[in-house]
């Protein structure tokens, strides 16, 4: 181990917390099981005022693994789970864990050929969604491999009082699904576990595949990252070790989203592996994560920088007391120093005796790998790697170490590393490299300097990506679909700076000779994107050019229209 890495132990920090933790060796849905034998009583998660106790959830896993079991389930298959977080989509998570599956994870607001691609890329024989994205699946079924369609429903997990409100706002939203529509229902398909007579538990070891999640790693090309139960499993010890205050039974205001590795891994499975209390909020908005911290008193809040910009603005926080904060953390996005200190001085004024702490991490990692520590804050770092991560700074691409202070491409190393990319053993082989020291590397692309204390700090991205409201979008997938369509000859897709968002999306078009660069080509080309591109990717704005800036080498300088826009912002114009 070199130098740098020896420097990063939390005990140096955080007292007697060991460097080194035991991690256990089971599956997902035994760490989860091991809690509910202890905590049997406890509520394991609230969803829009309803409580779930651990027994209850084990119970709701184990019906909902015999009804996989008996559609035909097997070991390794693959099952889509694209829903928001509510209940069914906690059972089928654990349930496709407990059968030897693994769960394939996606956003339920996928266009249609992105659900199109995950199906195909996972393999996926099996898919599960809301009665509302019901028609998207139907509409690329056939192009799939999917066997089995599972349909559930927001308001079959509400109590009786809040279903009848819900049916008559939103539930009447929902467009009809035909009556002879070749899908299960999910009270139908949990119905399903009294035919399973066989054995439908599946030893997962440690390090068995288990949780499909989707990045565009460092060419910007969408890939299904292959995780482990350890590397959830771990990544729920590491948490804790790194958050001695918690205790069994805090409660975590789980809004980041499902298919996310922050949302899955830290919201969700940190929290029932470790014995926290899940408050699960399907559709997020600020209004909604501030009456529910209120509401629920609770201890741990995560979100990325656009969610505590936009909680500092709403009136539902005025005057409320949130003294019950234990834990505020922010990732998914650079936090700047000012929003920082807003934030701070935004939670003193609201009497919690914190102050938010940035973390970093990869979807090649799960999530978060590094955290600043609750006592102790460097101005612009993104704190310390977590007990047995390490990471370490080097000449971007090489083995070759830099010396403290000195900018270089972020490595990490550690029991939560992926797997492999599916499906791309020339990426993986680029992207997770064995070093002299025997640990396996992850080249993230990212930029960033180490100090002589370990603490690391996060400079920028060496590959091209835009992040906005937390969402990684990749320009190169928006300008494929774009040049796909037959009235664009070129186009090029960039970041712009957006109070909000951090960064909205924009692309620039040159059109096909004889094309009119006017407003209805412009809306073909949107109606284009919105059947092609998930909503949070879409662009905000389509400008037309009669030639693209180009490099030295013949490529569109990209750089070249972010100048452009930014001195348009500065001088007013934009």
């Amino acid at each position: 181990m070199t130098e740098i890495t020896a420097k990063t132990p939390w005990k140096d920090y955080m007292g007697d917390l060991p460097m080194h933790l035991e991690y256990f060796e089971g599956s997902m849905f035994e760490a989860v099981e091991r809690i509910a034998d202890k905590y049997p009583n406890q509520v394991a998660f609230d969803f829009m005022g309803k409580s779930t106790t651990y027994r209850k959830l084990v119970q709701e896993i184990e019906t909902c693994a015999k009804a996989l079991k008996t559609i035909g389930i097997r070991e390794r298959d693959k099952v889509t789970i694209a829903m928001p977080n509510c209940p069914q989509a906690i059972y089928m998570f654990y349930a496709v864990n407990l059968v030897g599956g693994i769960a394939n994870m996606i956003h339920p607001l996928s266009a249609e050929k992105e659900i199109e691609f995950y199906l195909n890329e996972s393999e996926s024989v099996t898919a599960v969604t809301l009665d509302q994205f019901y028609h998207k699946f139907e509409h690329i079924r056939q192009n799939t491999k999917v066997v089995n369609l599972i349909i559930a429903s927001i308001k079959d997990a509400l109590s009786h009082p809040i279903k009848a409100g819900y049916m008559l706002s939103e539930g009447r939203k929902i467009e009809k699904i035909p009556a002879d529509a070749p899908v299960i229902r999910w009270a139908d398909f949990m119905k399903l576990s009294k035919h399973c007579f066989y054995k439908y538990k599946v030893k997962h070891k440690a390090d068995d595949p288990a949780v499909i999640l989707y990045s565009g790693g460092t060419t910007g090309t969408t890939k299904g990252i292959l995780l482990t139960n350890k590397n959830f499993n771990a990544l729920g010890q590491q948490v804790i070790a790194a958050n001695p205050m918690f205790s069994p039974g805090d409660k975590m205001l789980a809004a980041m989203p499902l298919f996310h590795g922050f949302g899955l891994g830290v919201c969700i499975h940190t929290m029932l592996s470790q014995g926290g209390r899940c408050i699960l909020i399907p559709r997020f908005t600020p209004e909604s994560y501030a009456k529910q911290i209120v509401r629920y008193k609770c201890n741990f809040i995560a979100g990325v920088p656009t969610l505590y910009e936009a909680l500092l603005r709403i009136s539902v926080m005025d005057g409320k007391d949130l003294s019950c904060l234990k834990g505020v953390f922010s990732g998914g996005d650079s936090l700047s120093i000012e929003l920082k200190k807003k934030v701070d001085r935004f939670l003193a004024e609201h009497r919690a005796t914190v102050q938010v702490r940035e973390g970093y991490g990869t979807t090649e990692t799960v999530t978060a790998c590094c955290l600043t520590p609750s006592h102790m804050h460097k101005e612009g770092s993104i704190g310390l790697p977590f007990p047995d991560t390490y990471i370490k700074i080097v000449k971007p691409g090489t083995d070759e170490e830099l010396p403290y202070g000195e900018e270089g491409e972020i490595l990490l190393a550690g029991p939560t590393v992926m797997k492999e990319y599916m499906h791309n053993p020339k990426e993986t082989a680029e992207t997770l490299r064995r070093h002299g020291d025997g640990l396996v590397w992850v080249y993230t692309g990212d930029l960033g300097t180490m100090d002589d204390q370990g603490f690391v700090y996060f400079k920028g991205r060496a590959k091209r990506m835009i992040v906005s409201s937390g969402y990684n979008i990749y320009p190169a997938q928006i300008e494929n679909v774009l040049d796909a369509h037959e009235l664009v000859q070129m186009s090029c897709v960039i970041g712009i700076p957006d109070d909000y968002k951090m960064q909205k999306v924009k692309a620039f078009v040159k059109l096909v000779p004889g094309a009119p660069a006017d407003d209805h080509t412009k809306q073909i080309l949107m109606d284009h994107c919105r059947m092609n591109i998930a909503k949070y990717a879409m662009p905000y704005d389509i400008e037309f050019r009669e030639d693209m800036p180009k490099t030295l080498v013949g490529k569109v300088a990209y750089r070249k229209l972010e100048e452009e826009e930014l001195e348009r912002i500065a001088s007013g114009k934009a």
